[in-house]
């Protein structure tokens, strides 16, 4: 034994057999176990030094799960404590972790992953009032918004950002997905610990499992040492599966057990290696339509799913369109130069319907702050590279062949969207891993436009 011994977990659910088989996993791992069926029944085992970890079911009689991490907080109680259901929702979530709780758990959940997190739990007592004050505190790092929508996102991310609970960002290319991953790690217990990001549609899929899981030597032809994986390297802190939906089916069913376990499996390796990681993902596609379509696995789905942020487009965030061309405009300024907009470019940019969203704006201001001549940005400054050049007619294709006609229409999707290649894909109706593949294969006949050459 290690000790463990003797910390005391107290276990609250009304359901007799949950009760039994939570008791005996925690047993197992070496903690002393009480039980109890209700939230009267919790407060009463709850009093000063009566437990080390609550863990509650959401559903209780009487007095829900909701209301005992109510009580608790109300008399300044410091235990920590973990939230479980079955019926899982994003409020239910929200509310738990803004009334102390650490981590919020959905049934079924594997035995593993209840004694990680009760080790994780005990090992930060006390947690649940730091985790409160950096919740309060946390600055909100180059995201830029008065959008009451946006806000609301960041609400929520704030009160689940020192959850291990896997988080799913959802939006159109643009609209700072990485970004608003990178405030939940800042915003968490995590913050100062490692962030790595991962684009999972820039590498096929072999390279890819690789790459996030890691292989020993001799696991395959030119493996000539051992590799640690990203999720290894983000041990302790955040992981950003960006481009999520890009995923292979056969990848996306060792990323599920890495989910469900919280250990990895070296390509080649004798045996898994443990890791507290907090995953992150993001797409820019429509997932549930993926999962209908038996492009992306239902399972995964609702496993990354426990915590769902949808970032508003740009087009539907008008009065943030001001505050963030000042914002972008006061980093593009060098030498002490001041710059400011006319008021003819900011009814251009107010205007302006952004398909690319923040990035596109960003982007446009970056040229103008370039181009301007003075201290204000006109309107013709603003407008001197049109974003978006008219489509090729069908009389400007008579007599192209159809490889032909294919490259054209590619390489002019992305003049359109400044090089955007998921923007870019998304319109075209092609997957970004066929956009690539298509682009090296210009490239490497020679086809590719100068100007998106270099810039690819």
């Amino acid at each position: 034994m290690t000790g463990t011994e003797t910390r005391r977990i107290l276990v609250v659910d009304d359901e007799a057999g949950m009760r039994a088989g939570l008791a005996e996993v925690l047993r197992r791992g070496g903690y002393a176990v009480e039980l109890a069926v209700s939230a009267e029944d919790a407060l009463v085992r709850l009093e000063p030094g009566g437990a080390d970890l609550l863990i509650t079911d959401l559903k209780l009689p009487g007095r829900s799960g909701l209301e005992l991490l109510s009580e608790l907080r109300r008399t300044d109680s410091e235990t920590p404590a973990i939230v479980i259901t079955a019926h899982g929702t994003i409020e239910d979530a929200v509310a738990a972790m803004k009334l102390g709780a650490i981590d919020f758990l959905t049934k079924p959940f594997s035995p593993g992953d209840l004694l990680h997190l009760a080790t994780r739990a005990l090992a930060e007592r006390g947690a649940p009032g730091v985790v409160r004050r950096a919740r309060e505190t946390a600055p909100r790092r180059g995201i830029v918004s008065r959008d009451p929508a946006m806000l609301r996102v960041l609400e929520i991310a704030e009160s689940v950002a020192s959850s291990r609970a896997p988080v799913m960002v959802q939006g159109e290319s643009g609209t700072g997905k990485e970004l608003l991953a990178r405030h939940l790690h800042e915003a968490g217990t995590r913050r100062g610990r490692a962030f790595v990001a991962v684009n999972c549609a820039a590498l096929p899929r072999d390279l890819l499992e690789s790459e996030l899981f890691g292989h020993e030597r001799g696991a395959f032809t030119g493996a000539i040492t051992r590799k640690i994986g990203k999720f290894e390297l983000a041990n302790g802190g955040t992981i950003l599966l960006d481009e999520i939906s890009e995923m292979e089916l056969g990848l996306q069913a060792k990323l599920l057990r890495v989910l469900q376990e919280y250990e990895v499996d070296r390509v080649g390796g004798m045996a898994p290696v443990p890791i507290d990681v907090r995953v992150v993902a993001t797409t820019n596609r429509r997932l549930r339509e993926m999962v209908d379509r038996g492009q992306f696995r239902e399972d995964l789905f609702y496993r990354l799913m426990v915590i769902p942020l949808v970032l508003p487009p740009l087009r539907e965030r008008r009065a943030d369109v001001d505050l963030l061309a000042d914002h972008f405009l006061r980093r593009f300024a060098t030498q002490g130069r001041t710059l400011r907009l006319s008021e003819a470019a900011r009814t251009v940019l107010r205007e302006r319907s952004w398909p690319g969203n923040v990035r596109e704006l960003e982007h446009a201001l970056e040229r103008a702050a370039l181009l301007a001549r003075g201290p204000e940005i006109t309107a013709e400054e603003l407008l001197d590279r049109d974003p978006s050049p008219p489509r090729l007619g069908l009389g400007s294709m008579a007599g192209l062949t159809v490889r032909e006609m294919e490259r054209r229409l590619i390489l002019d999707t992305l003049r359109r969207t400044n090089n955007n290649r998921t923007h870019a894909a998304r319109l075209l109706g092609i997957s970004i891993r066929t956009l690539r593949n298509k682009l090296a294969e210009y490239r490497s006949h020679g086809e590719m436009d100068a100007a998106l050459a270099a810039e690819g």
